[in-house]
């Protein structure tokens, strides 16, 4: 159930035998969610956190004019709102971007965790501070990058994120979500979502098509980009 959040976290350091039975005995139950559905409500008070099996989950804010922005995008393996533990409640919204499977780690069983294994709660804190890393990069694209940068190096984060769970090869990876989406995570129009998709296809680099990013030259888009994956901490480090 749990597996593809086990890769990630095995990236960074090991997990015991102990460790991945605590992890896999937080699980109350599994909830399925089809494509639009809002999974927690920013204000709701919460006993759990999500944890993304399958599927996409976007974090968003509401503006009263009815504006949208997505402020982050879940990959399978990802715990969605694991910052909730200490919280109690969201200050945002989660989206299933498209149908999404996902399982319910109470709280009480997570305290528990903080209170017998010291180095797997190390682990569920990398975790949250990775989510920052990545809130950090967003920041910079809405405040920084040009649209073509800001879209390309989304691209480049997904497929770095969707490789590590198996869901991303060097051709590129499926990303259901609609070029209105798009535009929400991106802070750009849908109309001005269009054209820089036409840019980066006739610039042949890549191509977000019927749910499918396709690479044409990953190594230019990444220039582009100015992609640097650092941020995502992915190396070995003894936790």
């Amino acid at each position: 159930m749990i597996e593809r959040h086990l890769l990630k976290l095995r990236l960074r350091d090991k997990i015991d035998a102990a460790e991945e039975a605590a992890l896999r005995g937080t699980i109350v139950d599994t909830v399925v969610h089809a494509a639009g559905r809002t999974i927690v409500r920013a204000g709701e008070e919460l006993n759990y956190s999500t944890l993304l099996l399958d599927g996409l989950v976007g974090r968003y804010k509401d503006l009263k004019n009815g504006q949208r922005q997505i402020t982050h995008v879940h990959v399978a393996g990802d715990f969605a709102d694991l910052h909730g533990f200490t919280l109690k409640r969201l200050d945002h919204s989660l989206l299933a971007l498209t149908p999404c499977t996902i399982a319910r780690a109470s709280h009480t069983r997570l305290r528990e965790i903080t209170e017998t294994l010291p180095h797997l709660t190390r682990m569920m804190w990398y975790s949250t501070n990775v989510d920052a890393a990545i809130h950090r990069e967003w920041e910079v694209s809405l405040g920084r990058r040009s649209a073509i940068q800001r879209a390309a190096h989304l691209f480049c984060e997904l497929h770095v994120r969707l490789g590590v769970v198996g869901l991303a090869d060097e051709n590129g990876y499926g990303l259901a979500i609609s070029q209105a989406e798009l535009a929400e995570c991106l802070g750009l129009t849908p109309v001005h979502v269009n054209r820089v998709l036409r840019e980066l296809r006739e610039r042949s680099l890549v191509e977000f098509r019927n749910g499918r990013v396709s690479f044409q030259d990953l190594p230019a888009l990444r220039r582009l980009a100015e992609f640097d994956p650092g941020y995502l901490y992915l190396t070995p480090q003894p936790l």
